[in-house]
């Protein structure tokens, strides 16, 4: 058996260990768990978790420790855990903007770090994770890290560098559609629709539609075409997102979110 420990089990953390302990790889990994909220360890020992009593114990019943935790915290649980970090230790970051130079600094010399982005549909096997590792971590060990999050969703391996920039892609990105929906659906009642049947209908329509960018092999350009009536209603729709800036604010979205993943990196 393989333990993996989770410093930190609020919704990502306690995400992870619902899709490890629903999964093949419950058969061969044991969960550890720690965290300051008793109601939070109650729900990780409901995916079969170990409750630790600190950091450091996580750190010292586990090769392989996530830090679960949000990016202001880190500095507290690295100087707790800090002693009980082992050479061979895996520490697998989701702390939105922090590098693994960092980790280590902290840490030990060349510690093994996998930087994570997941996002939140991990809580139904929809996830949609980014992972970089650093130079030290042998191919054996990033495969079991990356095996986890692929027995929750899609994941895609990208360079350190990057992994700022992808926060507002996958990371952050489902509150954005979330506020996209929002507007629909707010459309939809004040023009007398019932909100929860267009809910049902918009939502389906986000994951068909997701399903036409990924399986129909048709290009994001195509895909719209083929929506697109020359002088219909969808035509009429699209000329005032463009006239709004549509594009231009999803960019300036983008960019204010890899900006602040900057700020809390320093």
């Amino acid at each position: 058996m393989t333990n993996v420990g989770f410093i930190g089990a609020g919704n990502m953390g306690y995400a992870i260990m619902k899709g490890i302990a629903g999964s093949a790889l419950n058969n061969s990994i044991r969960l550890y768990a720690f965290d300051l909220s008793e109601e939070k360890l109650t729900a990780a020992k409901q995916t079969g978790a170990s409750v630790c009593k600190s950091a450091s114990e996580v750190f010292d019943c586990c090769k392989y420790v996530f830090l679960a935790v949000k990016p202001q915290q880190l500095d507290d649980v690295l100087n707790e855990a800090a002693k009980s970090v082992k050479s061979d230790s895996v520490i697998i970051s989701i702390c939105a903007g922090i590098s693994d130079e960092y980790i280590a600094s902290k840490t030990v010399d060349g510690a093994k770090v996998v930087l994570v982005m997941p996002n939140t549909p991990l809580l139904l096997g929809e996830g949609a994770t980014a992972l970089s590792r650093s130079d030290s971590v042998a191919d054996d060990e990033f495969a079991l890290v990356r095996s986890i999050f692929d027995s929750c969703g899609e994941t895609a391996v990208l360079p350190k560098d990057k992994m700022r920039e992808v926060i507002a892609v996958n990371g952050s990105s489902p509150a954005f559609i979330y506020l996209y929906a929002k507007a629909f659906v707010d459309y939809a009642v004040s023009v007398g629709i019932d909100g929860e049947a267009a809910l049902k209908l918009f939502a389906k329509s986000l994951i068909g539609s997701a399903k036409m960018l990924t399986d129909s092999g048709n290009s994001i350009e195509r895909l719209i075409e083929m929506v697109s009536s020359k002088g219909g209603t969808t035509i009429a729709g699209l000329e005032k997102l463009r006239e709004g800036g549509l594009e231009d604010t999803v960019k300036k979205c983008c960019e204010a979110c890899t900006a602040r993943a900057y700020e809390l990196s320093k």
